[in-house]
């Protein structure tokens, strides 16, 4: 395959809600937001590494980890800012046309090691236009409608979790990983849209950072995937 442009693009604003400060709280004795930096370093296709913030603290732990920073406006950093938004700031303000744009959230701290390059050749190789990371989750999932709620399975005939096959299984969107192309971005103001691939991490990589119970779960789940 020909050599492509691939950047690695990390959106990390200054404000939170629900974490003070989340995107650089304390995580396994590191910044939260340097754990994703350290997993785009790992792969050996990435071109530049991005993060994209609106805080002089993140800023500085970005260039500390010896990456770029995109100053985003305060007018794409608030609480109803869109990542697209962010992202699309980002490649108007690098200084070449990437072809692969990887998007990687701080909120998702622990992912599969050497995952990173298989995800990006897969998605060469498979010639996608976009691609997402998708965990399996065991759980029984329902819709509402008003008053009543719809089972998306069927529960007259409810699979034991050991005797369920992979028809049975539901996915989830991880957030651990995207990968787009710069003209599926530019086409669907979106970080997915065309031609969608995936790669399946374990069930246990699935989980995000919203909240200090989120944190201190990950935190302990972390320390038994590494033992």
């Amino acid at each position: 395959m020909p050599k492509k442009n691939i950047v690695a693009i990390i959106p990390a604003r200054g404000g939170s809600k629900g974490i003070p400060k989340k995107n650089i709280i304390n995580f396994l004795g590191k910044p939260l937001l340097s754990h994703s930096i350290e997993y785009a370093k790992a792969s050996n296709l990435i071109s530049d590494i991005y993060v994209s913030t609106d805080d002089s603290e993140i800023a500085k732990i970005a260039l500390d980890n010896n990456v770029s920073v995109i100053d985003r406006p305060q007018s794409i950093s608030g609480d109803f800012a869109s990542t697209e938004s962010a992202l699309i700031h980002a490649i108007e303000n690098i200084t070449y046309k990437p072809d692969i744009i990887i998007l990687l959230q701080p909120t998702s701290p622990i992912r599969p090691k050497n995952s990173l390059d298989k995800a990006i050749n897969q998605f060469m190789k498979d010639n996608y236009d976009s691609l997402l990371s998708i965990s399996p989750t065991h759980r029984f999932l329902w819709e509402i409608d008003k008053k009543i709620a719809n089972p998306k399975y069927d529960f007259k005939n409810r699979p034991r979790r050991q005797d369920m096959d992979s028809s049975d299984i539901n996915y989830i969107e991880n957030g651990s990983l995207y990968i787009f192309t710069y003209e599926n971005l530019l086409k669907n103001n979106n970080r997915l849209g065309g031609r969608i691939g995936y790669v399946i991490f374990d069930e246990k990589y699935s989980y995000e950072i919203d909240s200090m119970t989120d944190l201190k779960f990950l935190e302990t789940l972390s320390t038994e995937i590494n033992d």
